[in-house]
């Protein structure tokens, strides 16, 4: 097989792709059919892939999982090979954080204090941070993004707009599993009990969806119904937001509309979001 080139360091990554139209894939590792959704994608829109795999410690907090998220650099480089990606940028964190935590970081403003920020205080600083870093590093004309993460997807993409970054913002559609539940590395995290009970959050969201027709209310309701039936999960926000601004609609808001949800499956924090029209 034919597997992809491991850089670890910037210097050595910015002379390899000099001149060249690159799409980045930004991901922690623990790559799964989601992350390769990506890639495929990435290989369509630029002649030079790369995958960065980064642990990036700003985005976890003190109690969050940095110690024992995931990690299987070989694993991941088997699953890329023959896939068309030309390099993997695989820093040490001194690499990219060489006198530690930086002075100057990237801020998620007031739609990066919402939803997953509010539980997850500094989480999107530290991934803006970090993804504003590799956009430099590499200067890909893509990066491909997950729409399963849509807060990040939004600041992202307003980072990129708001900042004049000269890279185009790829969203690639949700991976899901036939029972629905969305890919996550997260997953492997489940006892067989928890995997069973965790497709609920997708079940909640399309009852959400099909009850667009009738407003706000009757959506959050729908979803609600559904989820009350299992006890395994439990849930952090329901909430429905405006796409264009990430912001909760209100009650008499008509359009389209993203609804999100967050729970606790176990030891697994689980996100998914759909789209929906509130007529």
């Amino acid at each position: 097989m034919s597997a992809p080139e491991v850089v670890t360091e910037i210097g050595e990554l910015r002379a390899r792709l000099a001149g060249r139209q690159v799409a980045l894939v930004p991901t922690m590792g623990a790559l799964h059919a989601g992350h390769l959704a990506l890639v495929e994608r990435a290989v369509e829109l630029a002649d030079v892939v790369v995958v960065s795999i980064f642990v990036n410690p700003l985005q976890f907090g003190p109690a969050e999982d940095l110690e024992r998220y995931p990690r299987d650099l070989e694993g991941d480089l088997a699953a890329l090979a023959d896939r068309g990606v030309a390099y993997v940028f695989a820093p040490p964190a001194s690499e990219m954080y060489p006198d530690g935590t930086p002075q100057i970081t990237v801020r998620g403003g007031a739609v990066g204090e919402l939803f997953e920020g509010r539980s997850r205080p500094g989480h999107f600083d530290g991934m803006l941070t970090v993804v504003a870093k590799l956009l430099g590093i590499v200067r890909p004309a893509f990066a491909l993004f997950g729409q399963k993460d849509a807060q990040q997807l939004w600041l992202v993409q307003r980072m990129v707009r708001d900042l004049d970054i000269p890279t185009r913002i790829e969203p690639v559609e949700t991976v899901r599993e036939d029972d629905g539940l969305a890919l996550s590395s997260r997953n492997r995290y489940l006892s067989p009990e928890e995997r069973k009970a965790a497709p609920v959050l997708h079940r909640a969201l399309e009852a959400a969806a099909s009850a667009g027709d009738r407003g706000i209310d009757a959506v959050i309701a729908a979803a609600q119904s559904v989820l009350m039936g299992e006890e395994l999960v439990s849930v952090d926000y329901l909430k429905v937001v405006d796409p264009r601004t990430f912001r909760p609609v209100s009650d008499d808001y008509r359009g389209p509309a993203r609804v999100l949800i967050a729970a606790q499956v176990g030891p697994a924090r689980l996100i998914d979001n759909d789209d929906l029209y509130l007529n």
